[in-house]
């Protein structure tokens, strides 16, 4: 269950999966938090459709004893969630990887 099936949706679905790498947020705190780890925060629109497809796809998971359409909804990432944020870092460490070595090759 790839996030290349979130188009393009699938960067946003993946800072959300990051922001729960350590420990359950709601929306506003995932927000906060993206604008810190990336210098902008995703709209509202763009977070909680991200949001809502993870949650869909059970890669993340409103908390325990969480009231549906409650204000402030914690979700935390699911198994199949940091399964998934596993291999998209591994994927995009890899990427890096190959960029590093093409500047290092442009520059020398």
């Amino acid at each position: 269950m790839a996030l290349t099936g979130f188009g393009r949706f699938s960067e946003p679905a993946l800072l959300v999966l990051i922001s729960l790498l350590d420990g359950p947020k709601h929306g506003y705190a995932i927000s906060q938090d993206l604008g810190g780890l990336t210098g902008r925060r995703p709209g509202p629109g763009t977070l909680y459709g991200a949001i809502s497809r993870l949650e869909e796809r059970g890669l993340i998971a409103a908390e325990p004893g969480s009231v549906p359409g409650a204000r402030r909804r914690p979700y935390r990432l699911t198994e199949a969630g940091l399964d998934e944020a596993r291999r998209e870092l591994a994927a995009m460490s890899e990427l890096m990887a190959a960029a590093r070595r093409r500047l290092r090759a442009a520059t020398a």
